[in-house]
């Protein structure tokens, strides 16, 4: 079974879907603003996991009100 994108490339899946994960418990939000190195070892993290890059409350803007991590 395939555990993250980084995977599923290697193995030449190019479909590949992460998982859906419960974003209350096992999926935080960041706060950490985009493009920062911060964010992208955020990221990083999240794909080596095998979760969707991108959480509904992360922060996306300098005006968002930042999230906890």
């Amino acid at each position: 079974m395939v555990k993250s994108v980084l995977e599923a490339i290697r193995m030449g899946i190019w479909d590949y879907e992460p998982r859906e994960v419960q974003t209350d418990s096992h999926f935080d939000s960041t706060g950490a603003l985009p493009g920062t190195d911060a964010k992208l070892d955020i990221l990083a993290q999240r794909v080596s996991e095998g979760l969707p890059l991108w959480h509904p409350s992360d922060r996306r803007s300098i005006d968002d009100s930042p999230s906890p991590d």
